[in-house]
């Protein structure tokens, strides 16, 4: 029989390349999504023409707790990737921010352990629990102290505690991967989320962009189909990585600042991009790479898709969208 695994925010796009990846490893995938999100019902279109009989849908809410009780139930892994994802939205609606990510994930947590309290459960957490980060150009390990930095940090900073502390406390397969800026295909990506996808499409159609700060921010950038591979690899050695905190980026072999970026997709798209410059963001890190040393020496993973590769793919996929 298939193996079975729930995916929150199945149809955004960490969870369409999860759902893709999985599905093609033979898991029988629900998806979990509210369909809020631009691009969210081209997801799922694509995902259940492609995978056929592999994949269900639920539309519903995390912040409905009774709603996510019947499709945690006899679920092998539990991959929560749904939330509220910019740091701009959280300034400007903090409740609802907390609603969704910290309340959300609770409801999550509770349903499985009633539920499935076996499953593996792997949460998309961000480096932005961090805050802003000593600049000394040093990759960030996971023993660097948490200092939840804007109302996003704080919803995700709580839903990674709550994670981690339902290991300790109630004995269940949790992990916490704490994720950089992830690109690919199926990532239409806005100004305040998905930058790499954002600049790709901008540049793609002639818009021009604005940086907020001065473009030197660096930022570790891993292929979400590298990512895909980590989750599959977290769930396959739960009885390793249980309880555990993950950083998982491109690490530094993958830092670019976002000017080089910003150069990289003009020369790939052959064309110039326009953009100017506006003041930095509450919340901005100046410098984050990922130290994913123990990934590698706990789960022997790495990624596999160099940031210059991705780019090239990413940018011939958006060429291509509608």
């Amino acid at each position: 029989m298939a193996r079975r695994v729930l995916i929150t925010g199945g149809a955004g796009f960490l969870g369409v390349n999860a759902a893709s990846h999985l599905a093609g490893q033979g898991w029988r995938v629900t998806l979990l999504d509210n369909l809020s999100r631009d691009g969210a019902r081209r997801n799922l279109d694509w995902l259940q023409a492609n995978h056929s009989g592999q994949v269900d849908f639920v539309k519903e809410d995390l912040r409905n707790y009774p709603g996510l009780e019947p499709h945690v139930k006899g679920q092998d892994a539990v991959l929560h990737l749904a939330g509220q994802v910019a740091v701009t939205t959280s300034l400007i609606d903090p409740i609802a921010d907390f609603e969704i990510n910290a309340r959300g994930t609770l409801n999550l947590l509770e349903a499985a352990r009633r539920h499935s309290p076996e499953a593996a459960f792997v949460f998309a957490s961000t480096n932005k629990v961090y805050g802003k980060l000593p600049e000394n150009n040093r990759a960030c390990k996971e023993t660097q102290p948490i200092d939840f930095h804007s109302p996003y940090g704080c919803s995700k900073g709580a839903a990674d505690q709550y994670v981690r502390d339902y290991a300790r406390c109630f004995h269940m397969n949790t992990v916490v991967l704490r994720q950089s800026c992830i690109y690919g295909a199926h990532q239409y990506g806005t100004e305040d989320q998905g930058w790499v996808a954002h600049f790709v499409h901008s540049i793609l159609h002639d818009r021009p962009l604005t940086i907020y700060g001065d473009g030197t921010q660096v930022r570790d950038l891993l292929d979400a189909r590298d990512l895909s591979r980590l989750y599959e690899r977290v769930i396959d050695r739960i009885a390793d990585a249980r309880g555990e905190i993950f950083n998982a980026g491109g690490g530094p072999d993958n830092q670019r600042n976002l000017l080089q970026v910003i150069e990289a997709v003009g020369r790939l798209t052959e064309k110039k991009p326009v953009y100017s410059f506006a003041e930095w963001r509450e919340g901005d890190q100046a410098y984050y790479v990922s130290d994913i040393t123990k990934l590698e020496q706990q789960l022997g993973w790495r990624p596999e898709i160099s940031f210059d590769q991705g780019l090239r793919d990413l940018v011939r996929w958006a060429a291509t969208a509608a």
